[in-house]
This record gives C-alpha cells, structure tokens and sequence, in this order.
C-alpha cells in the first residue's frame, strides 16, 4: 500500500490537485485517473503524490484512455480489491513541484485566499473556490460584509486584473447580479 509522510504539512507549501482516482481498471490492481493536468498522462511525471492526508502514492501511468483519464499503477496495489479502495482519492503534488507561471497564466489554487476588490479598490470579499460547473470556470468569493458565497464568472471582463504578488484580483462585477450578488 501507499507511504505515510509528512507529504500533507507539505512543508509550509501549498497543494495542487493534479488528479482522482476513478476506480479499479482492470484485475490487476491498475487504476483508472481522472487528470487535471493539460497532458493526461503528465500526471505520472511530478514523482509520488500525496492524498492531502500525508500518504504518498507512486502512480506509473501505462497508458491514455479516452478523454482526460489515464490507466496506471500504484505502488503496492497488487489486485482489484486494492484499486478499487482507493476510488475517489485525490492525488495532489507540492506547488513547487509545478513549473512557474507567465505573468498572464496562474495556477486555481494560487487564487484560492486573494482578496477580491472592485475598481475602485473596495473589498468585496476573498476567494475561496475556483468552480465548474461545464460552462465555465466561476470564482466562489465570501463576501466580507455577510459571509454570504457568491459565484462570479472568472472571464477578463469581470476579472481584468489577477495580481497573485499583490494578493488580489479586481472584480467588475455585473450589473446583473444586482444587489442580490451584494448580500
């Protein structure tokens, strides 16, 4: 089975989701990934993941499936029953692990914790979530004055300015969203 580590205190870093565990492939004790990466199959590329929770698993992808998923081997899994406990895990790598970004390209869990100001640099709140739901990416902000959540589409028109060094990204906030969005 997988090593425990101290993989998840992630030595003060950050972790970035990279893929799940879809369930067994096979009867072999291969799983089948979901990846979140741009190359499916990269996944197997950045050494042992983790599962958030401080156990560290050594994927070796052996081939693309359909779509964004990807056939592969853990390390110590030897039969189906084996893979198929593990369905549903995530598999996280540490943020420096990840290349760096250009200054127009940024990583979702590097906006997860800015603060969220309208043009005229009025908090609005701080980002807690990047969601999607199939028709675009949202950015899920706590409002500061209710501590209510509120969805806002993450596009350049209502987002114009991500500045991950400052901590902040400006939101243009639709006028659709009326006070309701303001709550």
């Amino acid at each position: 089975m997988p090593d425990h580590d101290d993989m998840a205190a992630n030595a003060g870093g950050k972790l970035v989701l990279l893929g799940r565990i879809a369930g067994a492939h096979g009867v072999r004790g291969d799983v089948k990934i979901t990846s979140f990466t741009a190359m499916p199959e990269s996944i197997g590329s950045y050494g042992a993941l983790s599962d958030g929770k401080g156990c560290r698993l050594t994927i070796e992808v052996l081939r693309p499936l359909k779509g964004t998923s990807v056939s592969a081997r853990i390390a110590g899994v030897k039969d189906r029953n084996g893979a198929e406990a593990l369905k549903g895990v995530e598999l996280f790598v540490e943020r420096a692990k990840l290349p760096e970004t250009d200054d127009d390209e940024w990583y979702y869990s590097d906006l997860i914790g800015l603060k969220a100001v309208t043009p005229e640099d009025e908090r609005i709140g701080e980002i807690i979530a990047v969601q999607n739901f199939g028709a675009g990416d949202l950015l899920e902000i706590r409002r500061e004055a209710s501590g209510k959540t509120v969805l806002i589409p993450f596009t350049e028109i209502v987002v114009p300015v991500v500045d991950i060094r400052a901590g902040r990204v400006i939101i243009d906030e639709p006028e659709e969203m009326g006070d309701a969005g303001k709550e």
